[in-house]
């Protein structure tokens, strides 16, 4: 099925997200790697509400306030945050790779996104820059709040009712049945 989401996300629009969807955004999205997630997990306060929101693990590159690039990182260096990024109401997580152990924490409140590696020109070609949050960051680590028109396509690979396409091909690999 294929779904074009709004932000911000609702409940019931993650609700509707099944493992193997496709998913394009537009509207508000929120970047964050390995800094603003740690100050997320140590409960500071950051400027910005995340009820309902889209982070993108993603550093981008951006010059005089166009997005040149804006390629997926890694979410597993980040995983460890998503029950925290989580219930601070955070709707979508997107990256590439997964989040291994910590998919649980999104049951029933968030799914997981997976954005290919390598397009980062055509994610610069749908995301347009609002703001800078916490610009002494660094551009690759600062929390860039960006503007998606028809953001994607994206797989959901973990989706808020269990579902876990990462979770089904280690057990395909492994000569396992689906779980």
């Amino acid at each position: 099925m294929e779904h074009r989401l709004k932000t911000p996300i609702s409940g019931e629009e993650v609700a509707a997200l099944r493992a193997g969807d496709l998913v394009w955004i537009s509207g508000t999205v929120y970047t964050a790697r390995d800094r603003v997630h740690a100050l997320l997990a140590s409960g500071e306060k950051l400027p910005i509400d995340l009820a309902g929101a889209v982070i993108y693990h993603c550093g981008p590159l951006i010059r005089d306030g166009t997005v040149l690039s804006a390629g997926p990182t890694t979410s597993g260096r980040v995983g460890r945050f998503t029950r925290e990024v989580v219930g601070l109401g955070v709707r979508l997580i997107v990256g590439k790779g997964g989040i291994s152990e910590e998919a649980e924490a999104l049951r029933g409140r968030a799914a997981y996104l997976a954005y290919p590696g390598g397009c980062g020109a055509l994610a610069a070609r749908q995301l347009s820059v609002k703001q800078l949050h916490l610009p002494e960051l660094g551009m690759a680590e600062g929390l860039w709040e960006l503007v998606a028109e028809g953001w994607g396509p994206m797989i959901v690979a973990i989706d808020a009712s269990g579902g876990d396409l990462y979770r089904e091909a280690r057990c395909c690999r492994m000569g396992a049945s689906k779980p």
